[in-house]
């Protein structure tokens, strides 16, 4: 079985990712921590990273390209990433496509529990990065983030648990779905 799992900070991608990686017993790719490495490796925050990919596509191309690669290589996995979902449609790479939603002031408490910081200043953190990003994805992409056709499975998790969230995901997943 081959999943996607996409959407903003916040939205509870990794955690469902790791999940259903734990109960599916599939190989998990994050590619959010690939980003953070790469950002690491610059020396930058991951702001000062994402900025500098506005400028410069090479680091978003390698990164999608990449997850391209792991996906042809292995049909039982789960693939966490903001674009996963649209690269495998564009590639014909059957996968059973998720997008994670929430509300922002619940992304960000999230956030700011997870990292650290104040839920008010990781929302405007948030709300930067998911504006650089939809401008990037639409000018090497040309991919509108906000275009929910792609996804095979759109889960708001404002008020969901992540254990009921990985739990829809493999009960629709199974339901006949095209989930390979």
């Amino acid at each position: 079985m081959r999943i996607t799992i996409s959407g903003p900070p916040g939205s509870g991608k990794t955690t469902v990712c790791r999940m259903l990686g734990d109960r599916l017993g599939i190989d998990v790719v994050i590619s959010g921590h690939i980003f953070r490495q790469m950002a690491k490796e610059h020396g930058m925050s991951l702001q000062e990273f994402g900025r500098m990919c506005e400028a410069d596509p090479q680091a978003d191309i390698a990164l999608d390209e990449r997850m391209v690669e792991i996906a042809r290589q292995n049909d039982h996995v789960c693939l966490e990433g903001r674009l996963t979902a649209y690269m495998l449609t564009r590639h014909g790479i059957d996968a059973f496509r998720v997008l994670l939603t929430a509300d922002i002031g619940e992304r960000a408490r999230r956030v700011a529990e997870r990292e650290g910081g104040d839920a008010n200043q990781r929302k405007a953190e948030i709300e930067e990065r998911e504006a650089c990003e939809a401008k990037r994805y639409q000018a090497y992409y040309d991919i509108d983030i906000r275009d929910r056709s792609v996804y095979d499975l759109v889960i708001d998790t404002t008020h969901i648990p992540a254990e009921e969230v990985a739990g829809a995901i493999i009960r629709e997943a199974g339901n006949g779905r095209d989930a390979r």
